[in-house]
């Protein structure tokens, strides 16, 4: 059954709980005021998604600079996650979407099962999308993709805020 995402660049961001690692409620419409950054990725301890999330890591600074929250999003278990950070040395917040529910809305089914979806989406301090960017198989964000994303969200707040346009 497809269904189509409802996390569109220049819309409201879904508010939604899930659980991180740590068994802790992480809701976004706490996060108001700072910009977070989701990299939806497929699972835990996968050859790909385990470069992808090893790479945020190796250039955490890159991220810290850019002043936002920085949060992966998988199917996995709060106890997956949990063992995925620790053998990994993981900085990032990984919050366990267990039924797929808030991948679903943010990238969509396309295809593919969303469970196989990679996605950045970058939500502002005012709980806008960004952007969005998905990414099917085995391409993975790039740091560099990620982190311009995250520049650009604060870009197009205040283009928005003082009536610009790119």
């Amino acid at each position: 059954m497809s269904q189509a995402a409802d996390a569109f660049v220049g819309t409201q961001a879904p508010d939604f709980t899930l659980q991180d690692g740590q068994g802790r409620d992480w809701r976004l419409s706490d996060k108001r005021g700072r910009i977070v950054a989701f990299l939806f990725y497929p699972g835990n301890e996968t050859l790909v998604c385990t470069k992808q999330l090893c790479s945020v890591r190796d250039h955490w600074s890159e991220y810290i600079a850019t002043g936002a929250e920085i949060v992966g999003v998988s199917a996995g278990t709060v106890e997956s996650h949990q063992k995925f950070a620790k053998h990994h040395n993981l900085p990032l917040t990984l919050l366990a979407d267990t039924d797929g529910s808030v991948t679903k809305r943010y990238t969509g089914q396309w295809w593919m099962p969303s469970w196989i979806t990679r996605a950045i989406v970058v939500v502002d301090a005012e709980g806008i999308v960004r952007h969005r960017r998905i990414m099917l198989g085995v391409f993975r964000p790039r740091d560099k993709w990620v982190v311009a994303a995250i520049y650009s969200a604060n870009f197009d707040k205040l283009l928005t805020r003082y009536g610009g346009r790119r």
